[in-house]
């Protein structure tokens, strides 16, 4: 088994000066959270927080909602199994007909956000918990539903962490069941749900939005940031839905989930200076050192490549004054779209948009 250090919740070292466990009080299991819901936390605009995140594999109900037995049988310790995780899976406060799988930490108060703003979330750090994770296709979901599961059960694949001679960490899975030969994949984690409150109800936690939440854009590493325009007042953001790895496509249903330490930075943006920088937003946005990420949802496919082509045309126009034809042109010649999801529910397509092409040029 991996030699990677397991992150209780409050041991080890915690960047941030404010920090949020997920315990009883700061989290939503399978929903997302809404205006009427009391805030966890408060920050200032340019603080962060250190989020202990808990995956929700290992704890459904189909993996006998028993972590310590369920990852036990995999060969973990029980003192690397998260006391978090298995508080949750005991808990009893999900509606297993009616709501998603996933753990929702939050919300957070940011300190004067108003509808019409934009709150940009960035990574600053992503530190595994624990030692492995799982990829499960479950729910007659999936790219090929109907063939995959192959069984009548469900399936949960266990993946392991190892050490690779660089000193990177990477994933491990075996060719056939119980064989010795793996293979190995790089990690790159991420927080699968990133987003802001909205109004009315809770929100079922699995199809994403303009809210952001189930967003899935293995983008979203350190270093980068999605950008939200506020819908209810003080934002109410959250966080969840932590990723070891996942390919664009996410195809089986879920990737390799994980539970992560996150620290998250939070800023604000004015609606006027927003919509310079973004044009009329109509979906979350990503951001890396080098790409812009405009994106694009839908219950199709084709429909969700059609909304992302819009907004990277409608961002091209706010931020460079590129007219709608040229833009169009470029994003043909010189954007890669990809698909960020397809087993959501709501698919996702998000477009890369090389900052350094315009380098130089000006509004």
């Amino acid at each position: 088994m991996s030699d990677i250090e397991t992150l209780q919740p409050g041991s080890g070292r915690i960047p941030a000066r404010h920090y949020l466990p997920t315990e009883p009080g700061t989290y939503l299991w399978g929903r997302l959270p809404s205006e009427a819901d009391v805030a966890v936390l408060k920050v200032s605009p340019g603080e962060e927080v250190t989020i202990d995140t808990v995956s929700h594999e290992g704890i459904l109900e189909d993996q006998g909602r028993d972590p310590l037995g369920f990852f036990g049988s995999h060969g973990v310790d029980p003192a690397n199994v998260l006391s978090d995780a298995i508080a949750i899976a005991r808990s009893g406060v999900r509606d297993t007909a009616n709501d998603g799988p996933h753990v929702v930490t939050g919300p957070i108060v940011v300190d004067g956000a108003q509808p019409g703003d934009l709150l940009t979330m960035t990574v600053v750090e992503t530190t595994p918990r624990v030692g492995y994770g799982v990829i499960s296709n479950r729910h007659g979901r999936g790219a090929l539903s109907g063939e995959f599961p192959l069984g009548a059960g469900n399936i949960s694949v266990f993946a392991d962490v190892a050490t690779a001679v660089d000193g990177t960490l990477v994933g491990r899975l075996p060719l056939t069941e119980g064989a010795e030969r793996s293979i190995r994949f790089p990690l790159a984690p991420f927080l699968g749900i990133m987003g802001v409150a909205t109004k009315g109800e809770r929100l079922h936690s699995v199809p994403p939005g303009a809210h952001g939440g189930n967003i899935d854009i293995n983008l979203l590493q350190a270093g980068a940031s999605l950008h939200l325009p506020v819908r209810v007042p003080g934002a109410l953001a959250y966080l969840g839905d932590p990723h070891f790895a996942q390919g664009d496509g996410e195809v089986a249903l879920t990737a390799m989930e994980a539970s992560l330490r996150a620290t998250v930075r939070f800023e604000l943006t004015t609606a006027a200076e927003a919509t310079e920088r973004f044009g009329e937003l109509a979906g979350p946005v990503a951001e890396t050192q080098d790409f812009l990420v405009p994106t694009g949802m839908d219950t199709d496919l084709d429909e969700a490549v059609r909304a992302c082509v819009r907004h990277a045309i409608a961002i091209l126009g706010a931020r460079w004054g590129m007219a709608e034809h040229l833009a169009y042109a470029y994003l043909s010649a010189a954007t890669d779209f990809n698909i960020s999801q397809v087993v959501d529910l709501v698919t996702g397509v998000h477009a890369r948009i090389r900052k350094s092409d315009f380098s130089g040029v000006s509004r």
